[in-house]
């Protein structure tokens, strides 16, 4: 229990001080008002009304017409009619001698000395004489404790007691009074008459004298405002009131002839005169008369009563009201030393006792004898009680007080009408001061409240009872003005208890944060008495040796220490060289939040939906230490002077510049800062994250920590690289040992995900539950993951190649990166997968891609390895292919095939056995991904379309060497149909073997790769004849010189293009005049207008002059190429030459026009400057027209081209296709035409 006060001072200062501020009780200082009140409490106390003589009734027969004292009816019968006292004589029903309640022995004193009897007055005397004495000497401690009461000495006390019972025995003959009653008006009366209303008037009889107020017709709630006055000579006689309803018809009057009440009865009031004094308002509930009547209802009065020789006197209840308040008085700060005494009484009255037996018994002998009401002597206690309101014990007193007085204005227990205001307003104790005395009350109570946890401290049960009882008296204070005020909107007891459970925490935060460091010592840390500093030992000296310096030295150092301490125990708050003082700040509030919810919500249990103490001390700590804790985080590099005037009131920093050194020295580790982040969480999620006011919103620590968390993952990124490198390098030690025997990757890959795992879990324990926050947090993770990750694909890609002639090493990384790919993926899946921050799923989505790339380049890489050995086989190979002779076999295709291909099988079935036990399935199809890739492609280039190792150029222009390159010279070799045959057939064998039954490649990949399909294509096109290549060739090929882009058409050499080329870079345009003639001979006409612009650059003579050639099937007995002239030194030359050319007998479209500018070289091979190609098909339409024809450095093919070449490549004996291979394959020299 955290005590911030002395709770007893604090009590014993407002006993001192609310007595005077809540009540001023002048009856207290009131001599003259005290003795009279001493005096009438005498009178009531030596003869009081609880102990008078009882009538002694006897069946009485009346020999005239006689009515009842009571009820003023007739006593009706021949005989016997009703009941006599023989003592003083009074007649009434017999069901109305319970009703009579004036004493018979003084009623008769006063009968007699009125008649002249005097010796029966005498005797009644002397019998009332008696009774004082057996009074006085049965209760003597009651006048002794009256005379204690008023200070009263034994002597002058005795005195008045002679007085006292001589003017009880003088009775009411020297008494008389003036009673003027207003009959104001009157509420819900009964319904009468037919219509469902009545006509109500009023009669009034005081003694003999009657009179009655005017009819009000039709009305259930009238108003009178008559006055009526009277003389009273008998202090024993009763005003009595009765109201009834006015009819006048026939039955009303027969009733009047037989009784002297005509009109029904509306109910009625019997007031004691005796109890009246002074000015009084007062709503008086109508009575039945006899059980048979039917009442309701309550009436009006304004009464005013004089007293002859008491004009001047206080009313009976300001004189009860001094006597409550003496007595109160005198048992507690008198005899009681401040201490409110509380009687134990029991049962449903237990209430109305307010003093113990004696202080009791005047209080009520003197109300009953006065006439205050019961209601009105709970009010005055109430009063006396709220000077003495903090109390123990007290507010439960008060609390049942005012409910009971809430209950008699609120809960009228007859039937009636009238509102609890007006109820409330007439009562005698004066509405607006006890209104008043509610509202200091109230104010009172909620200082005291807003400070309850040093007015009520948790250690005591009894003070956390008063709690209660404090909190239940300001409900009944809230429920007076509700229901007996009906104020329209008071403020409910439960805010109001809120609003000052808030105050309290909010001085009660303020005082931990300024003292959190003395507070957490003296309230968790064991009482230890703290070791004195030990001081430096000072070495022996040695005789005759003096050592100042050292002594001066150990002087300043003990000073520094000292200032140290010093300075370390007047600083209470934050520090910039560390942040204990939060985590001691959180354990001070969550002690506060415990007793909250411990102690004070059981016992202030009144409002369960509306409050709860626990949950709102949960809700403004963590208002407040929020404010608090980010002021704190924030780091500013400007120190403003605004925000140091605004910081939170119960922030206190010794240095103004702590920010800024915060930044700048960064004193503070940032696993400091961590740690404190999940405190703050813990507090979060145990105290704050289930209360309403934070359900629907998102807290906003996180955001607090965010820097401080991203900092954290900075230096953890370092770390990570080290441990990657350590564990690598550990790894490379080792050889790349596989982890275990199920496990096909090393331990450096583990290792790393492990550490990464790690890193993550503390992340992820942070349990951040802004979204925003958590995607900045996996977005710089991601970064680590992606640096780490990547620079071990580095370092290994690094030694890859130097790995690849291991055998299971290169395996054993290609697992380790599919094992990274694999364990990234859950790492993905643990940082929220679909709901992980877009911008984090890219980082990583990216690194997948780049790690399966990496994987990727490993596995073209080790597949590569194996190409010299896999060309090796192709050539074995080959060498059995062509030793094939004969027409096509198809049956005895397969068995071909498989001699052809035991090379290339028995190399793969040695490495893929070793690689299936070693590499993970994912990496296996990789590596038969590539490996499929070489043998096909080696397979196209070694046997069907061999190559050598020179450009594609020179490789074409020397096709006549064909396949004597891959045998070390002789004649090039062409594959004959059955070897085509075989082939195929082989790569079906090659198909199913990398399939192996579904546990290789797939089926679709194997026939959708492009490989396999260019291998396809150039066996389909190996047995078609030149023309047909040809012709495929000009087909296919749309794009051989700058794209396609450039040629533009003209009707006429006049006519020039309207646009450029739009080809940058140009080395000259070709000038074409074409003529069709699609006759029967199918010619056409080509003129050789000029070539312009040409780009060349010779130590020469520049001699251009240009080659036309016609491309296209069944031109092998037709002249297919024409030259002109050369030209001197002529760099747009004009030519104007004009040659014919015979079509074969496909479709124009199938033919093109190749231009070719060469450079003529005497001695030597002319060179190329460059070459235009024009198909048919774009001038078929035209008879006529000039082509516009920029001229380009080489012919441009795509794989079709190639494929067709290179077939063509390989037939030396043929001239068109020898022709066809060198003209597509010249190009324009780099070194000397630039």
């Amino acid at each position: 229990m955290l005590t911030l006060e002395n709770s007893q001072s604090m009590i014993q200062s407002r006993k001192a001080g609310l007595a005077h501020t809540l009540a001023t009780r002048t009856s207290l200082k009131d001599e003259e008002l005290k003795n009279h009140v001493y005096k009438k409490t005498l009178q009531a106390l030596i003869y009081p009304i609880s102990c008078t003589t009882p009538h002694n009734f006897e069946v009485w027969t009346a020999t005239t017409p006689t009515y009842c004292y009571e009820c003023e009816g007739l006593l009706w019968g021949i005989a016997r009619q009703g009941m006599r006292c023989a003592e003083c004589g009074v007649k009434v029903h017999e069901k109305c001698q319970e009703l009579l309640n004036a004493d018979c022995l003084q009623r008769a004193a006063e009968k007699s000395s009125k008649t002249g009897a005097e010796d029966r007055t005498q005797h009644i005397i002397m019998a009332m004489k008696d009774r004082m004495k057996i009074r006085e000497r049965n209760k003597p401690e009651i006048f002794e404790e009256i005379r204690k009461l008023f200070n009263i000495t034994k002597m002058i006390h005795v005195q008045h007691m002679k007085s006292t019972k001589q003017s009880v025995l003088d009775g009411t003959s020297k008494w008389s009074a003036k009673i003027t009653i207003n009959v104001v008006s009157a509420q819900g009366l009964q319904a009468k008459d037919r219509t469902g209303s009545s006509d109500p008037y009023v009669t009034i009889q005081v003694g003999k004298t009657k009179k009655r107020t005017k009819t009000i017709y039709g009305n259930l709630n009238p108003i009178w405002e008559e006055k009526f006055s009277f003389e009273c000579h008998n202090s024993s006689d009763r005003i009595k009131l009765r109201v009834w309803d006015e009819d006048d018809d026939i039955k009303s009057r027969v009733k009047q002839r037989l009784k002297r009440e005509s009109d029904d009865f509306l109910g009625q009031s019997i007031i004691e005169v005796r109890t009246l004094s002074g000015e009084m308002d007062v709503w008086y509930n109508l009575e039945k008369r006899t059980d048979k009547s039917a009442v309701s209802g309550a009436i009006r009065l304004q009464i005013s009563v004089e007293i002859e020789g008491e004009e001047k006197v206080a009313p009976y209840h300001i004189q009860y009201t001094c006597l409550h308040e003496n007595i109160f008085h005198f048992s507690t700060d008198v005899v009681g030393g401040g201490a409110v005494k509380i009687p134990a009484a029991q049962g449903d009255d237990a209430w109305k006792v307010y003093f113990d037996e004696v202080q009791q018994e005047i209080v009520d002998e003197f109300a009953m004898r006065y006439g205050i009401e019961s209601i009105y002597q709970a009010m005055t206690h109430f009063s006396c009680l709220s000077s003495k309101y903090m109390l123990s014990g007290v507010p439960a007193v008060m609390s049942t007080l005012l409910a009971n007085i809430n209950a008699f204005y609120a809960h009228p227990i007859a039937s009636t009408n009238v509102s609890a205001p007006a109820r409330f307003a007439a009562s005698n104790f004066g509405r607006d001061r006890f209104v008043k005395l509610l509202d200091q009350l109230h104010n009172s109570l909620r200082i005291d409240l807003s400070m309850y946890r040093n007015n009520f401290p948790a250690s005591s049960k009894a003070r956390l009872h008063d709690l209660k009882s404090t909190v239940d008296l300001l409900t009944s204070i809230t429920f007076f003005r509700m229901k007996v005020l009906e104020l329209q909107s008071p403020p409910r007891a439960a805010n109001v208890v809120r609003d000052c459970v808030k105050a309290c925490l909010n001085s009660t935060y303020e005082y931990i944060f300024n003292n959190c460091l003395e507070l957490f010592n003296h309230q968790f840390q064991p009482a230890v008495q703290p070791p004195e500093p030990e001081k430096k030992k000072k070495k022996e000296k040695v005789e005759g040796e003096e050592e100042e310096d050292d002594e001066e030295e150990d002087e300043k150092e003990e000073e520094e220490e000292e200032k140290k301490e010093e300075s370390q125990q007047e600083e209470q708050g934050p520090s910039i060289q560390n942040l204990d003082f939060w985590p001691k700040l959180i354990t001070l509030i969550v002690s506060i939040i415990e007793e909250d919810k411990n102690c004070y919500t059981p016992t202030i249990n009144q409002f369960p939906q509306e409050l709860n103490v626990g949950k709102v001390s949960a809700e403004v700590m963590w208002v407040l230490f929020a404010q608090d804790m980010k002021y704190a985080l924030e780091v500013l590099h400007r120190i403003e002077q605004y925000r140091r005037n605004n910081a939170p009131s119960t922030f206190r920093i010794r240095k103004v510049d702590f920010y800024a050194e915060h930044e700048t020295h960064k004193l503070c580790k940032t696993a400091d800062y961590m740690n404190l982040h999940f405190k703050v969480k813990w507090l979060y999620n145990e105290y704050v994250k289930d209360l309403p006011a934070f359900t629907d919103t998102v807290p906003e620590y996180p955001a607090w920590f965010l820097q401080f968390v991203l900092a954290w993952l900075a230096e953890n990124e370092e770390v990570s690289m080290e441990f990657m490198h350590g564990a690598l390098e550990r790894d490379k030690r080792e050889g790349f040992q596989q982890t275990s025997e199920h496990a096909l990757f090393s331990s450096s890959v583990v290792d790393i995900f492990t550490q990464l795992n790690q890193s993550f879990e503390i992340i992820r324990k942070l349990d951040c539950p802004d979204p925003t926050v958590v995607g900045q947090y996996n977005r710089r993770f991601a970064k680590t993951i992606t640096k780490v990750l990547l620079q071990y694909c580095g370092l290994l890609a690094k030694s890859f190649p130097s790995y690849c002639d291991k055998e299971k090493i290169p395996c054993v990384l290609m697992n380790n990166i599919q094992q990274m790919r694999v364990l990234l993926e859950k790492m993905f899946e643990s940082m929220g997968a679909k709901q992980l921050d877009t911008e984090a799923a890219s980082i990583l989505n990216e690194l997948q891609v780049k790690l399966n790339t990496i994987l990727d380049n490993f596995s073209t890489v080790f597949a590569k390895s194996f190409q010299t050995r896999i060309n090796g086989c192709m050539r074995q190979m080959a060498e059995t292919l062509y030793q094939i002779k004969g027409p096509p076999n198809h049956n005895t295709a397969e068995a071909d095939a498989d001699n052809m291909l035991r090379p290339l099988m028995e190399f793969l079935d040695k490495n893929l056995s070793i690689f299936a036990d070693i590499c993970e399935k994912t990496v296996l199809k990789r590596i038969l991904k590539d490996l499929w890739k070489i043998v096909l492609s080696s397979l196209e280039k070694t046997i069907v379309l061999p190559q050598n190792h020179d450009s594609l150029g020179s490789q074409l222009l020397t096709a006549a060497k064909g396949l004597s390159n891959l045998k070390g010279g002789g004649e090039a070799k062409t594959l004959t149909p059955k070897q085509c045959i075989i082939i195929d057939a082989g790569l079906e064998s090659i198909k199913q073997y990398f399939h192996a039954g579904g546990n290789g490649l797939k089926k679709a990949f194997v026939e959708k790769s492009p490989q396999l399909a260019s291998l396809r294509y150039a066996l389909s096109l190996y047995s078609q004849s030149t023309d047909a290549l040809i012709k495929t060739f000009v087909t296919t090929q749309h794009s051989q010189v700058h794209d396609g882009m450039g040629i533009r058409i003209t009707g006429n050499e006049k006519i020039q293009p309207d646009r450029g080329s739009g080809i940058e870079k140009s080395i000259g345009e070709a000038v074409l005049q074409i003529d069709m003639m699609l006759g029967k001979e199918r010619k056409v006409s080509v003129r050789v207008i000029a070539v312009n612009d040409m780009k060349w650059q010779t130590s020469g003579m520049f001699r251009p002059f240009v080659e036309v050639c016609m491309v296209g099937p069944f031109l092998a007995d037709k002249k297919r190429k024409f030259t002109t002239k050369s030209k001197n030194n002529c760099w747009s030359a004009k030519f104007n030459e004009a040659f014919q050319f015979v079509l074969g007998k496909e479709s124009p479209d199938c033919y093109e026009l190749q231009v070719t500018v060469k450079d003529y070289c005497f001695g030597r091979a002319d060179r190329v400057v460059g070459m235009a190609v024009v198909q048919l098909r774009d001038v078929t339409d035209r008879k006529t027209c000039v082509c516009w024809c920029p001229i380009g450095p080489r012919i441009q093919t795509d794989e079709t081209g190639m494929t067709v070449m290179g077939i063509l490549s390989q037939r030396p004996a043929d001239e068109v296709a020898k022709e066809f291979v060198k003209m597509k394959s010249e190009v324009r020299p780099v070194e000397e035409g630039r």
